[in-house]
C-alpha cells in the first residue's frame, strides 16, 4: 500500500519502539511496588477496579480535546466492526466511565494498576506503553477527601524510601471563578500572539490554561507576567483551598504553592497537585500527579458527582527510588535447594519433595537437564540457599546442609519436610 511503513525484517521480532520488557530480576521490583500500592490502597478503604485497555473514543476526548494527549499522542482507529475505539491514554475515564455505566454507592473508592498508551518522543522512564497505579474517589467534595488521596499518595512515596519528593499544589477553582480568570488571562496574553507561532495562538483560542504548561522559554517568560488563578477564585473555592492546605499542615506533609500548576487534562477543577523528584532531571521529574474532576461524570452522561484521584508512574517512580539508592526489592534466597544424586533421575520422587516443600510456602527449586552433582551444587550457591537436601536413591535418611554454617544433617525422609519448615520459617512443626 502506498504511503505505508514497513517493518525490517531485523525488526520484526523487537519489541516497538517506545516499549519495553519488563523481566527477572527487574520484574520483582516491579510487582513489589504494585503491592506496595495495593496494601497501601486497601488500608485507605480503596478497592480494585480493573477496566478495559480500550473504551469507546468519546471517553477519552473527555480528557480534553485542546490537550496534546488527545490531538497528537492517543492511539485511536476503528475497529472490525468500524467502531471508533482508542487505547487507554490515563487512568482517571475509564474509571469514571465504570462509574456512570454501574453506579454503584458513593462515594466510590478504588484504585487501580494499569498500562497506558501515549504516541509521543520515547525517553528514559516514558514510554508509549507505560504503567501507572492511581486511586480514584467518586461522590465525595469535601476537602477531607482531598487530604485523604494526597496522603494515600505522599505516604506510599515515602514507604518506598523516597526523601527528595516535593509535593506542588494548586487549585484550578470552580466554574465560576475559573471561567473568570480564563477571560482575564485570555485578555493578558492575546498581545502576544502573534509572535509566539502558531500553537501559542491555538492555545489561547481553544483554552488558555493550556499554556500555562508550556515549556517553550519565551512562552515561560511572557506567563511568569501573567495574573495568577489563586488569586482570582471565589469564595467558597477559595475556602475549600485553605482547608485542603491547614489539613496538609495539620498532617505533616510539606508542600509548595505552584500557581501555574495546570497538569495536562482539561478535566481538572479545584485542587490540583503534583509530585516532582529532585533526583531526576527537572523536565522529567513529575512522578505522579492528579486532582479534582467535578462534573466528569456528568459529562459522561451520569450524575453531577465531585471526583478526585492521581495517577503514579511506575517506570518514573522506579527511576527515582534508584537514583535515591532505595526500593532495590531483591529477589530473596531461596529455602531450599534439592540436589539430586540418583542415578535414574526419572522417577517423581523429587518432584514429590519439591512439592511437600512448597506447599508449607517455602521457596524451593532444583536443577533440570541432568546437570551434574558439581553443577547443581554451583547453582544452590548462586540461589544462596539456606539449606540444600541430598536426594539419593533409597534414602531413608536425607543429607540437610546448611549454608550459614555448612553444617550437616541426617534427617529421616519421613521428617524432612516438618524439619525443614521449622527452620527456614522460625515456627513449631
Amino acid at each position: 500500500m502506498s504511503g505505508e511503513r514497513t517493518t525490517s525484517p531485523r525488526d520484526v521480532f523487537r519489541a516497538p519502539k517506545g516499549t519495553h520488557d519488563i523481566l527477572p530480576p527487574e520484574s520483582r521490583r516491579f510487582a513489589a511496588f504494585v503491592a506496595a500500592f495495593s496494601a497501601r490502597a486497601d488500608r485507605f478503604g480503596y478497592g480494585l477496579a480493573v477496566t478495559p485497555i480500550f473504551e469507546h473514543l468519546e471517553v477519552f476526548l473527555r480528557v480534553g480535546e485542546s490537550t496534546d494527549v488527545v490531538t497528537k499522542e492517543m492511539y485511536e482507529f476503528a475497529d472490525k466492526g468500524d467502531r471508533r475505539v482508542a487505547l487507554r491514554p490515563e487512568g482517571t475515564a475509564s474509571v469514571v466511565r465504570a462509574f456512570v455505566e454501574h453506579r454503584p454507592a458513593e462515594p466510590w473508592k478504588v484504585f487501580y494498576s494499569a498500562p497506558n498508551f501515549r504516541y509521543e518522543r520515547p525517553q528514559k522512564g516514558r514510554y508509549r506503553q507505560h504503567w501507572q497505579v492511581g486511586a480514584e474517589v467518586v461522590g465525595a467534595p469535601d476537602p477531607d477527601v482531598d487530604l485523604e488521596v494526597i496522603d494515600l499518595a505522599a505516604g506510599f512515596f515515602a514507604s518506598l524510601g523516597l526523601s527528595r519528593v516535593r509535593l506542588k499544589l494548586n487549585s484550578m477553582g470552580d466554574a465560576e471563578s475559573r471561567a473568570a480568570y480564563v477571560a482575564r488571562l485570555r485578555t493578558f496574553l492575546e498581545p502576544h500572539a502573534s509572535s509566539l507561532g502558531d500553537d501559542f495562538a491555538r492555545m489561547l483560542a481553544e483554552n488558555p490554561l493550556r499554556i500555562l504548561d508550556s515549556k517553550n522559554p519565551a512562552v515561560v517568560e511572557v506567563v511568569e507576567r501573567a495574573p495568577q488563578l489563586p488569586e482570582h477564585l471565589s469564595p467558597d473555592a477559595a475556602a475549600h483551598f485553605e482547608e485542603v492546605q491547614a489539613g496538609l499542615q495539620a498532617l505533616g506533609i510539606p508542600f509548595e504553592l505552584e500557581p501555574r500548576l495546570v497538569r495536562g487534562f482539561d478535566y481538572y477543577t479545584g485542587t490540583t497537585f503534583e509530585f516532582a523528584a529532585e533526583s531526576l532531571d527537572a523536565a522529567q521529574d513529575a512522578i505522579g500527579g492528579g486532582g479534582r474532576y467535578d462534573g466528569l461524570a456528568a459529562e459522561m452522561g451520569g450524575p453531577d458527582v465531585s471526583g478526585i484521584g492521581f495517577g503514579i508512574g511506575i517506570e518514573r517512580a522506579l527511576l527515582a527510588c534508584e537514583a535515591e539508592g532505595v526500593f532495590a526489592a531483591a529477589a530473596p534466597p531461596l529455602d531450599v535447594f534439592v540436589v539430586d544424586k540418583r542415578i535414574d533421575t526419572t522417577g517423581p520422587e523429587a518432584a514429590i519433595l519439591l512439592h511437600e516443600l512448597r506447599l508449607e510456602d517455602l521457596r524451593v527449586d532444583k536443577a533440570s537437564g541432568g546437570r551434574s552433582e558439581k553443577a547443581q551444587w554451583k547453582l544452590a550457591a548462586r540461589h544462596e540457599a539456606r539449606f540444600t537436601v541430598v536426594l539419593e536413591s533409597g534414602a531413608v535418611e536425607l543429607t540437610v546442609r546448611e549454608r550459614s554454617t555448612g553444617e550437616e544433617h541426617e534427617v529421616p525422609r519421613d521428617l524432612v519436610v516438618g524439619w525443614l519448615y521449622e527452620r527456614a520459617s522460625g515456627s513449631p512443626a
